[in-house]
Parts: structure tokens; C-alpha cells; sequence
């Protein structure tokens, strides 16, 4: 598929998503149902301040709501001792962690008190909003069913694990579980329309469908720090490569670091910095290729995990470009973060993944695992980089936080049940 085929379609589905939701709003707010504030509960493994796409997902579109007056509890695990036990209010909202026993099931946790808590906390709110890929996906659902509670979901990406059989096992229940509930949920939620048409866990349910861009925020970049982080990364000037995730083998970091090879003709002296954990306590990614992260150790910079929203937004600025070189990929947030930030990016070319460089144009899509194209589309960006840079108001637009959360809120009135008529 040509990168223009490629524009034009995703510029045509932001103009659906946009027409379809302002509809339900419309309608929404003709009906009367627009004062009245609703009481979500919202499920979810991870909550802050864990930080991957889904939970920062979340915690955007519930603080917003509870900054409109809505009342939001969180269902998460206290994944970590060191986090309060039970309940917190956090930014507004509520949020109710349970205990969970040192039994991980590959990314998963086991909540012994779930049942009861998530039974008891939906009899006392309008709307469940659920966040899958998560382990109990159908048990939500049957609750949700015994207290006439609805459910909306947002799918955050399919889940796909390294190869082996106990992670095949993990995968097709995790899938099972998921159409269980999806059968019975009000609404789904996808990133895109782009990524609902590929899918495999939502192709089978496109009549349910509202595609939703994510809620993105970012502060604005400090250009003085970001200079700095050049300085200290690339002290002979040369390029910055950005890499902001974990270091799994969806994400592929390892076809980055073989782009190298491409890139060091034109740039011998390119760097490339990766944010995010590396040390992933699932698989063994980061074990596998210490060879090839040893052969170009003096090009490659590993910062950690960085939860300071200040710190990433100059560590985009600093870089020239950011590359995303993952086998698959929902949407990306990261994507728009740099893009926020200033910076261009490039994306392997997978549905979801391709939506935020297709429709601002703000960068090169690469094809999916071929490092070479990595390569080749990271030196056009780097040498051509002022002709990718964007105005911020222009991704903002694109992008709209309070649009995003204003088509939740819709969602969630449209399906919402009043607690006192279930009492």
C-alpha cells in the first residue's frame, strides 16, 4: 500500500470518527442527559504509577472526568507493597487497590478479592468501563450482568506473546475471555478505525465499534534543558535517535539497533537513546540480544523508565527524530508526544500504528520488520527534518484532548444506568 493510499484513507476515518461521535453528543445533550453526573467505575491491572500507553490512557480520562464533577473509582491491583492499601484519592479520583499474591501469570496478576469488590463497587456506579486486554474481562462481565450494571470497553491492542506453548495457552484464553464480555458490552472503544479494521479481536464485533483517539497530553518542551540532554548524549554533534517504550520483542527494539548499519553511512556518529524499562521480568528480550546491543554499545544510550512528563517532553525535543519500529501497535502514544514535542517521527507501517504519521504527515512510515527501511526512512527524516516539523497547535487540533474526553463522556451517558434505579 502506497504511502498516499495510506493518507488519504486515514484522514477520511478522522472525519467518520468525528461525525459519528458528535452525532451520539447531539443527541446526548438534545435528550437532556448532558447535566446529570454519572458515577464510572473503571477496571483496569495497572494503575498509576505504572506507567505503559493504557494506564496513562486512563488515568488522563479519569482525572478530566473527575475534573468535570463525575464521580470515578479505579479497580486496579496493588502490584507493588511499597502502594497504599486499599483506598486513595489520587488527582480527584478514587482509586481501590487489591491485594494480589506473588503468582504473575506472564503480565497478569491474580486479585482473590475481586469478585466481591468489583460486585459491591458496581452496585454503586451508573457505568463499568473496562480496559482489555486484562485477565477478568468475563468475570467483569458476569458481575456486570448480576448488578445491571453496563459495560463499555476500550480495547487497548491484542495481546501477542513470544512464541511457546504456556503463552499460546495465556493468549487464546485471554481472546476467549474477551469475546465473552465483548458479546455483552453496550460499546467498544477502539484507538482507531484503522486498527478496529485489523484487529482480530475486534473484527468480529464492528457493529459495537466507536473509534475514539486516544487522550494525549503533554507539556510544552524546555528547549534549554533539551540542549543540554544533546550536549551530554551526542557530544560531537551527531544525530539523536529516539526510542521511548520498553524494551519487548512487539516493540522490536532490536530492528532499531540493525538500522544502524544503514544509518552509520550518512551518520557514522548517530546516536540512538532509549527510554523505558529494559530489564522485563516476562520475557527474556533485553537477555537475547545483549550481542547486538554489545556490538553497537557505543552508539546506543539506555535512560530507564522516566515518569517525570516535564523530563519526556524535553527528552523528545532533544532528539531528531523518534523511531517506533514495532511488529504491531494499536496507535502509539508516544507518537504524538514527540510530535507535541517538536519532533518527527518514523513508524513501521502497521494498522493502528500508521494513523497519527499518516494523517499529520509529520514523518516516514517504514516497513514493518525490515530494518533496512528503518534505516533508509530514519537518514530522509534526519536530512530532511525541517520539512517534517509541524506546528503544535496544528497536532493539537488533530489530537484534541478535550475532544477525546468529551466523546467518552458521551459514551458513557449514552449507556449509562441511574444508581437509583437500581437501589
Amino acid at each position: 500500500m502506497s504511502g498516499e493510499t495510506i493518507r488519504s484513507m486515514t484522514i477520511a476515518e478522522h472525519n467518520v470518527q468525528q461525525d459519528a461521535v458528535n452525532a451520539i453528543s447531539d443527541q446526548i445533550i438534545s435528550t437532556g442527559g448532558a447535566g446529570k453526573k454519572l458515577k464510572i467505575l473503571m477496571c483496569l491491572l495497572y494503575y498509576v504509577p505504572h506507567r505503559t500507553g493504557l494506564t496513562i490512557h486512563v488515568q488522563h480520562v479519569a482525572e478530566e472526568l473527575a475534573r468535570r464533577g463525575h464521580e470515578v473509582t479505579v479497580l486496579t491491583a496493588r502490584y507493588k507493597l511499597s502502594l497504599p492499601r486499599d483506598d486513595e484519592m489520587y488527582n480527584g479520583v478514587r482509586v481501590v487497590r487489591l491485594w494480589t499474591p506473588p503468582i504473575p501469570i506472564s503480565r497478569g496478576l491474580i486479585m482473590p478479592a475481586y469478585p466481591w469488590a468489583a460486585l459491591g463497587l458496581m452496585a454503586q456506579h451508573d457505568v463499568v468501563f473496562v480496559n482489555t486486554p486484562m485477565l477478568e474481562t468475563a468475570l467483569i462481565s458476569v458481575l456486570a450482568g448480576i448488578s445491571g450494571c453496563p459495560v463499555v470497553a476500550t480495547h487497548h491492542g491484542d495481546l501477542i506473546l513470544p512464541t511457546g506453548f504456556s503463552n499460546r495457552i495465556i493468549q487464546n484464553t485471554m481472546f476467549a475471555m474477551f469475546k465473552f464480555m465483548a458479546k455483552r458490552a453496550k460499546r467498544l472503544i477502539a484507538y482507531s478505525q484503522d486498527y478496529a479494521d485489523h484487529s482480530y479481536y475486534l473484527q468480529p464485533f464492528k457493529e459495537k465499534i466507536t473509534p475514539i483517539y486516544p487522550p494525549i497530553q503533554i507539556p510544552a518542551p524546555n528547549l534549554q534543558h533539551a540542549q543540554v540532554l544533546r550536549t551530554e548524549w551526542s557530544k560531537d554533534g551527531g544525530p539523536i535517535i529516539g526510542f521511548s517504550g520498553r524494551f519487548v520483542q512487539e516493540k522490536r527494539p532490536d530492528l532499531l539497533i540493525r538500522a544502524l548499519e544503514v544509518v552509520n553511512k550518512r551518520y557514522p556518529n548517530a546516536r540512538i537513546v532509549f527510554c523505558g524499562e529494559y530489564e522485563i521480568a516476562y520475557e527474556d528480550t533485553w537477555e537475547r540480544h545483549q550481542d547486538l546491543v554489545n556490538q553497537y554499545r557505543e552508539q546506543l544510550i539506555f535512560l530507564g523508565l522516566k515518569n517525570d512528563m516535564q523530563y519526556m517532553a524535553d527528552f523528545y525535543a532533544a532528539c531528531d527524530v523518534l523511531a517506533l519500529t514495532s511488529d504491531s501497535e494499536c496507535f502509539a502514544l508516544v507518537q504524538v508526544e514527540a510530535m507535541l514535542s517538536g519532533t518527527p517521527v518514523v513508524m513501521t507501517n502497521t494498522p493502528g500504528g500508521r494513523v497519527p504519521v499518516s494523517v499529520t504527515q509529520m514523518g516516514r512510515l517504514a516497513s514493518a520488520g525490515d530494518w533496512q527501511s528503518i534505516g533508509e526512512a530514519l537518514v530522509e527524516v534526519i536530512e530532511k527534518r525541517e520539512q517534517y516539523i509541524k506546528p503544535r497547535t496544528f497536532i493539537e487540533e488533530i489530537f484534541s484532548f478535550q475532544r477525546t474526553v468529551d466523546q467518552y463522556e458521551a459514551v458513557f451517558r449514552q449507556y449509562a444506568h441511574s444508581t437509583q434505579s437500581k437501589s
